[in-house]
């Protein structure tokens, strides 16, 4: 059985009814609708924590969808995953596969800053703050991208950036 037609989670429920309402009444394709299944059916299982089953979904949305707008939001989705379980380099790779078809994501610019600013972090308790240096100045590089797509978001990276000297 789907995973739409078993989530108990009250916003679940009502997101996926929003959502078969919308695949009804929008001419879309089959292969589109059944891509959306997918990627709702992955975002309900990331949501629950079952990255496994939400990458199978979201792999499975990926071999479906045509339209690289879409896409992007599923290979961001896949780049969340592999954050959550620290798989930096995989993260960073998918945020730059969504990033390809969708440059205004800020939240794929944020993530790349969050996961270079960490790196930065290591190199610094390791000792080497020339490497750490260079993760920073990229770090920095992405939160400004994502503080130009949407002014006003990500305060405490304006404020590092700015206590840095890396705002311009």
């Amino acid at each position: 059985m789907p995973r739409s037609r078993i989530n108990g989670n009250f916003i679940d429920k009502t997101f996926s009814i929003v959502a078969n309402i919308l695949l009804r009444i929008i001419p879309t394709t089959s292969g589109e609708k059944e891509a959306f299944t997918y990627y709702r059916d992955g975002m309900s299982a990331q949501s629950e924590g079952n990255y496994a089953e939400a990458l199978q979904n979201y792999y499975e949305a990926m071999r479906l969808e045509i339209d690289p707008y879409d896409r992007s939001y599923i290979l961001y989705n896949i780049g969340l995953i592999h954050t959550s379980n620290g798989e930096h380099t995989k993260a960073l790779e998918y945020y730059f596969r969504a990033l390809e078809r969708n440059p205004f994501l800020p939240q794929a610019f944020n993530n790349m800053a969050v996961i270079c600013h960490y790196r930065g972090e290591l190199a610094i308790r390791q000792g080497d703050s020339e490497i750490a240096e260079a993760w920073f100045d990229q770090a920095a590089e992405y939160w400004k991208q994502a503080i130009a797509l949407t002014p006003g978001n990500y305060i405490e990276a304006h404020n590092w950036l700015k206590i840095t000297g890396r705002f311009e």
